[in-house]
Order: structure tokens, then sequence, then C-alpha cells
């Protein structure tokens, strides 16, 4: 299969030397550990569980389990089909100090492009938009902190993460009309 190569940024090489330069072994553990919350396998095993949880609860709920479940296993998939079309040298190959400073290998090293932990969070920040301001707020908070993770860890360039950001979202709009979500919103 053909495969376009994606070259980063002469920013997203900035960011990257910066974080060679400056992380640490502490940080980059703590990295470590949060970016397992944008994992694919917890977050599939937290939307089949709300998913099973869902089943004898009202319609609206029903309604949104099924969404977040569907669009869990479509920004799953997506990822992987992406990086059968895409390749990127991921940073982490690109730095010897910064293995010196704590970082880690992620990954397969020509998988940069796109960030499939940065895809999840999309879907999920976009799905937030329609919960009530306090609590979506704090969806897109958390959310900011674990696809910077990515960067942290340099598993990916800044440019893989805000394409991978627009990509989910841009997924679980296209998710909407086929479950429902969020069309009682206004009702609240």
């Amino acid at each position: 299969m053909a495969r376009f190569r994606v070259q980063p940024t002469r920013t997203d090489k900035i960011i990257a030397d910066a974080v060679s330069e400056y992380t640490t072994p502490t940080a980059e553990r703590a990295a470590q550990v949060l970016t397992w919350g944008a994992d694919e396998h917890v977050l599939c095993a937290l939307a089949l569980g709300w998913w099973l949880y869902s089943r004898n609860k009202d319609a609206g709920q029903r309604r949104n389990s099924h969404h977040v479940l569907l669009t869990t296993i479509v920004t799953t998939i997506l990822p992987h089909v992406l990086k059968m079309v895409f390749t990127q040298e991921r940073p982490d190959r690109r730095t010897a100090r910064g293995h010196l400073h704590g970082v880690p290998f992620s990954g397969k090293p020509e998988d940069a492009f796109p960030s499939g932990h940065a895809i999840h969070v999309g879907a999920i920040a976009s799905a937030a938009t329609v919960l009530p301001p306090a609590k979506r707020n704090v969806v897109w908070v958390i959310g900011g902190g674990l696809v910077l993770t990515r960067v942290v860890l340099l598993a990916h360039w800044m440019s893989d993460v805000i394409a991978g950001l627009a990509i989910g979202a841009l997924s679980e709009r296209l998710l909407r009309p086929v479950t429902g979500y969020g069309k009682d919103r206004g009702k609240r």
C-alpha cells in the first residue's frame, strides 16, 4: 500500500528540541502514567462498561451510551487505518539528549502521524460540547493535559496531536446523525 510521508514542521522541531533539553526523568515517568488516560484499551473498556451499565436506564442515557461506544470503536480503528496510509518518524527517534533526560521510546518508529490518543481525546472533547459548561470545560482541560503527554514523551510532534484532535472531533460529529446524540440538547 502506498504510504505518504508526513514531515514535521519547523515549530514541531523547536518544541521537540525544547522537550529534549528541559525534560526530566520524573516528568517523563509522570507523563507515561498520565498518557494511559487516553489509551484505546482503557477507553474501550470504559465505554463498554458504561454501555452495559446503561442498558436498563432511560432512553437518553442509552442513546448516549450507544454514541460513546460507537465513537470509541471508530476512533480506535481509525488511527490504525490512517497509519497504513501515512508514515512519519517519531520525534523520540531523532534525539539522544532526550533519552539522557528520561524520554522513552514510543511505539513503532514510523507511526507518529496521527496521534491515536489525540483522536480519542478529540472525539471525547467534541462529545462534551453537549454538557453544561462547567462539565464540558473539565473534560477539555483533562483532555488537553492528556494529549500534551504525547508531546512531552516525544511520541508525537505537536502537529500530529493537533491533527488527531481534529480527526477525532470530526469523527464524533459525523457519528451524531447515526446515533441521535445531542438531539435533545436544547431541552435541558
